[in-house]
């Protein structure tokens, strides 16, 4: 056994306990990861999660451990605390159960961003890939899930919380039964990251984004955030935006009481953005901050939920979806265009409205000029 894997083999853990953390170790070649992989498995360790593009392990390990020392080893790149992320929909924002009678298939929200008008010379987002990294997707009559994965436990990836399924019913519900989304045709994947609380581990995203990437899917949603910061994803984020993906995430729901907006929404690689209101306006709860690019509808949103019923939320995570949704039906106009290509379209084409740049970004996402 090399010194680096016996080191290694003394501060990792095999189950978690009240004295150690998760966490992620990143290798500078793919022939160290790999080697070290194997003599962690013949020495009956095995990692919680490996992710192969990033020469990342997850483990549990010591708190008392001297990470520092060990991150200077020539041989690793990273190390860091395996942090969790939540969810960025309001908590008890509105709790009622709608009827079971819509009076519209296109909600107020679908209508403000100008999707319809897009259908057409778009097909609706057919055939293109969208990935909602959440809370998992439930089966539901207005949703068509083409598939997806739980990175946490390997299981279903069915929606056990409800906030991934209203996601992706505001990006792309069918229309079948009650609502149309924004691009109701396109080929919906679950990747479920965080659990029944809204929450989840850097390594779990990961993971998710790889599998994305792994399958062509170009399109991610991420309705989560972290106050803090995360070497780790921001790397996963770059990496994912240079092989083509459009990753759009929500600002946060700190209102004004924060200095920036979450991770990763504040990575530039991503398009990140606001929630407003019936009335244009910027919400309330709506973070700010340098590196907000569009605003979207994101109060008392109806969309579909648990048990093949429909619920109203409210949340940047709400917001995210219509951007989500926007980027499917530009690469259904024109398939070759470029993340940077659909961020710059989106933003030159945004609605200018009040709140300033640090609030609503370029401004209120309007989809039919956009896509011309």
């Amino acid at each position: 056994m090399n010194p680096l894997v016996k080191q290694l083999s003394l501060t990792v853990k095999r189950k978690p306990t009240s004295r150690t953390e998760r966490r992620n170790i990143v290798f500078r070649r793919i022939q160290d990861y790999h080697a070290c992989l194997k003599q962690l498995t013949a020495a009956g360790i095995r990692p919680l999660k490996q992710v192969d593009s990033m020469r990342m392990i997850c483990c549990h390990g010591s708190k008392s451990a001297d990470w520092a020392s060990l991150q200077k080893h020539p041989r690793i790149s990273l190390i860091e605390r395996d942090r969790r992320v939540k969810a960025h929909g309001l908590v008890n924002a509105n709790l009622s159960r709608i009827s079971a009678i819509v009076k519209s298939r296109i909600p107020w929200n679908v209508n403000r961003v100008k999707a319809p008008p897009a259908w057409p010379a778009s097909h609706s987002g057919a055939s293109i890939k969208v990935a909602i990294l959440d809370t998992g997707i439930a089966r539901h009559p207005d949703l068509a899930i083409a598939g997806g994965v739980n990175t946490i436990t390997g299981k279903s990836y069915a929606d056990d919380n409800g906030h991934g399924t209203h996601v992706a019913g505001i990006a792309a519900a069918t229309g079948r039964r009650k609502i149309y989304g924004v691009a109701p045709k396109v080929e919906l994947y679950a990747v479920k990251v965080l659990d029944a609380n809204g929450s989840g581990f850097i390594s779990d995203i990961i993971e998710g984004i790889e599998w994305c990437l792994a399958r062509g899917i170009r399109i991610l949603n991420m309705s989560f955030g972290l106050a803090g910061d995360s070497t780790l994803l921001r790397n996963a984020i770059r990496q994912a935006k240079r092989r083509g993906a459009v990753i759009v995430a929500s600002a946060g729901n700190s209102g004004a009481a924060l200095p920036q907006i979450d991770a990763p929404a504040r990575y530039p690689e991503t398009i990140a953005v606001a929630a407003t209101t019936r009335a244009n306006r910027v919400a309330s709860f709506s973070s700010r901050g340098k590196g907000i690019d569009l605003a979207a509808p994101g109060v008392s949103i109806l969309s579909t939920w648990l048990n093949g019923t429909y619920r109203r939320e409210s949340g940047t995570s709400m917001s995210a979806p219509h951007v989500t949704g926007a980027a499917a039906l530009l690469r259904g106009v024109r398939p070759k265009l470029t993340a940077t290509e659909i961020a710059r379209r989106l933003k030159a084409t945004a609605l200018r409205i009040p709140g300033g740049k640090n609030a609503v970004g370029s401004g209120l996402l309007q989809i039919e000029p956009a896509a011309r």
